[in-house]
């Protein structure tokens, strides 16, 4: 009975990416640090 009728309606928001859970942003920034470190003191013990 209602198929003229035009229904309205608010469109859905677009979905956001999903971030990177914080504490393993965290984790993986440290993990980087110590691996540079390890690698600044493998090249100055067994290159330089």
């Amino acid at each position: 009975m209602n198929e003229n009728v035009i229904k309205f309606r608010k469109p859905e928001p677009p979905k956001q990416p999903r971030k990177p859970n914080p504490q393993l942003r965290k984790l993986i920034a440290i993990a980087a640090v110590i691996a540079f470190f390890v690698g600044a003191w493998a090249y100055f013990q067994y290159v330089a």
